[in-house]
């Protein structure tokens, strides 16, 4: 007599991850509709400098431009993490909870990174130098959250994606970071040498203590 087995299968929900990947691009055309010229200068940063020079001002981090694409971004870059951490088997990459967790986080610890910064740069007078500086960070970050967006879909819907893709993502993303660093050093190089001492101490209190202590949590968090 033949025996059936009963095997439980679990449905994955994915219908949450559907919904931002909608917004997002929806963010994206209406932005695109709403600044025409910026966005098509915005699109060529990879190979111009067309748009950090035309809105360097500070002003242009509290436009609806920069500020539509923030949240665009923070969306990206939230899935990209969740992802990693899913092809490295430490979470779900449809587990929607860890996701409003990991978002919640990049707000806070961007806004408040951003606000701290703001306090310091008052206080040691290279205000200049630190406005420049998040303007250039806040438009490659915007930059790389929109062109791993079409690849965290891929990511997302597709389970036979290597490891070793994720892995040069990873790296080319951190080269950017390193290069959008070097640029900003190049260019505010006469402010800097100015006030040499302070920009150590900024950069070491701001740009490198918060990921070293974010790196620690979290392998001491999964070790």
């Amino acid at each position: 007599m033949m025996e059936n087995a009963l095997h439980l299968r679990v449905i994955e929900n994915k219908d949450w991850a559907t919904i931002l990947f909608v917004l997002s691009f929806a963010a994206i055309a209406i932005t695109k509709s709403a600044f025409e010229n910026r966005f098509a200068d915005f699109a060529k940063l990879i190979y111009s400098d067309k748009y950090t020079n035309i809105y360097k001002d500070s002003n242009n981090l509290k436009s609806g431009f920069t500020i539509s694409l923030f949240f665009v971004q923070i969306i990206s870059l939230a899935f990209f993490i969740q992802l990693s951490l899913s092809f490295f088997g430490y979470a779900s990459k449809t587990d929607w909870i860890l996701y409003i967790q990991i978002i919640t986080f990049l707000i806070f610890f961007i806004l408040s990174k951003f606000l701290i910064e703001k306090i310091i740069a008052t206080a040691f007078n290279i205000e200049e130098f630190v406005e420049q500086f998040n303007f250039q960070k806040v438009t490659f970050r915007t930059y790389i959250g929109l062109f791993i967006l079409p690849i965290n879909i891929i990511l997302f819907y597709y389970d036979s994606i290597s490891r070793n893709i994720l892995i040069f993502l990873i790296a080319i993303i951190l080269i950017i970071n390193i290069f959008t660093y070097l640029v900003s050093i190049k260019n505010y190089q006469n402010i800097i040498f100015g006030k040499f001492f302070y920009f150590i101490l900024y950069l070491c209190a701001l740009e490198i203590a918060p990921y070293y202590f974010m790196y620690y949590c979290f392998t001491k968090g999964i070790a």
